[in-house]
């Protein structure tokens, strides 16, 4: 019995042991497999780095000797989720997909590394440009010159910042071009502040500040006024051009440093007529039966009493057959025989009726609880109604349809 015993403790442990063996070697198997990697049967075809680090290069020398703008748009083997179909003979495909596929290293680039990576397009960075600026490369014909500028204006010290930039494509009489500028602040023609002379230029940069005193309240009232001058040898003045700009339509703030270009306009060296001039623009669009009026300025009117109460406004009417139709106003502008309006005005006219229809522009002056002055009046319109440079304008404009046709005329108080 004791035999017996021994032999089934003895039995009984071999088959412990043996199922302890077992089971430890079940649970190394198991955790090898899940720390080691399987061996791949089909592994994916991948583009040989210095290949494909070669062809970029022939790709970008190519590219510099057609000028071609297009760019390659690569999707990096980080980013490789399904299967891509050719573009093009030098583009790379891939054929199979598998995710234990790891990349291979390759030379760096501005691609980093071009290893396993597909070029799937191209991009147009034209597309994604922001508009050129063209104001000083486009240049109508007949132009006298451009003036750059920027304005501002310092609420709590009613100071108005005016920095003079620079003037491009100036048109001196003489070979060469010494230029400065004069700067008013319209209506005051009295006074003005003046530029640095730069020395045989048609270019010059001046990056000069001035600074005008002026509250708050007479702003809107105010017109810049430049004027470029030309200095010969015999250090005569020149004038070269002007631009005229009323501050009326700007948001100046401390916070709103607008940068503003203009175009040289010649001034008008006429002497004024008897009761002043007034320039405005015209234009007809033949598609929409409209009548565009833009009342720019006038001179030398003859005030009826200076006073800074007294407003100065145009009324711009539509005849049809001397029959009233409709009328516009522009603002009152206070004190000053030279006033700048630049203000736009439309009308409904049909095209059969441009023959029958005329414009009248009357100049008025009011003073608060007295009765309305007229300064001046013209009359543009068909040979029904008028001759001369007032006829010249309106034929011009139904000649010139959709464009501004801009002149000079002479007031008067005849009707």
């Amino acid at each position: 019995e004791q035999a017996v015993a021994v032999a089934g403790g003895i039995i009984g442990g071999i088959l412990l042991f043996v199922l302890l063996g077992i089971t430890a070697y079940l649970l190394w198997k198991k955790f090898f497999r899940l720390f080691s990697y399987e061996k791949l049967i089909n592994p994916v075809k991948t583009t040989d780095a210095n290949a494909i680090f070669q062809d970029q290069a022939n790709s970008e020398i190519q590219l510099k000797s057609t000028r071609c703008r297009s760019v390659p748009f690569i999707i990096p083997p980080t980013l490789h989720g399904r299967d891509w179909i050719h573009l093009t003979n030098e583009e790379q495909v891939q054929e199979d997909r598998d995710p234990y596929m790891t990349p291979q290293s390759g030379p760096r680039s501005s691609f980093h590394s071009l290893a396993g990576a597909y070029v799937v397009g191209t991009i147009n960075p034209d597309l994604y440009k922001f508009p050129e600026d063209k104001s000083e490369t486009d240049f109508p014909d007949g132009n006298i010159g451009r003036l750059w500028f920027s304005v501002e204006y310092e609420q709590e010290s009613e100071r108005l910042l005016v920095s003079l930039i620079k003037v491009r494509k100036l048109q001196p009489p003489a070979d060469s071009c010494s230029p400065f500028v004069k700067i008013y602040l319209l209506p005051d023609e009295r006074s003005y502040l003046q530029s640095k002379t730069k020395r045989k230029t048609l270019n010059p940069h001046f990056d000069e500040n001035f600074v005008f005193q002026v509250s708050s309240k007479m702003l809107l009232q105010r017109t810049l006024k430049f004027l470029v001058y030309h200095v010969d040898k015999q250090k005569k003045h020149h004038l070269l051009g002007q631009v005229i700009f009323p501050l009326k339509n700007e948001a100046l703030t401390e916070d709103n440093k607008l940068v503003i270009w203009r175009d040289l306009e010649k001034e008008n060296l006429e002497p004024p007529s008897e009761h002043g001039d007034i320039q405005f623009s015209l234009s007809y669009n033949d598609y929409l039966g409209r009548l565009t009026v833009v009342v720019l300025r006038a001179r030398g009117l003859k005030l009826q009493e200076e006073s800074p109460a007294a407003g100065v406004y145009v009324k711009v009417s539509l005849m049809n057959h001397n029959k009233f139709i409709k009328s516009k106003k522009t603002a009152a502008l206070l004190g000053t025989p030279n006033p700048v309006y630049n203000e736009t005005f439309s009308f409904k006219a049909d095209q059969t009726e441009l023959d029958t229809a005329s414009l009248s522009l009357s100049v008025l002056q009011s003073n608060k609880g007295e009765k309305t002055l007229l300064l001046g009046r013209v009359v543009v319109g068909p040979f029904m109604y008028t001759r001369g440079k007032e006829l010249e304008h309106w034929n011009e404009m139904i000649s010139k349809p959709k464009e501004l046709v801009k002149r000079w005329h002479a007031l008067c108080h005849s009707t």
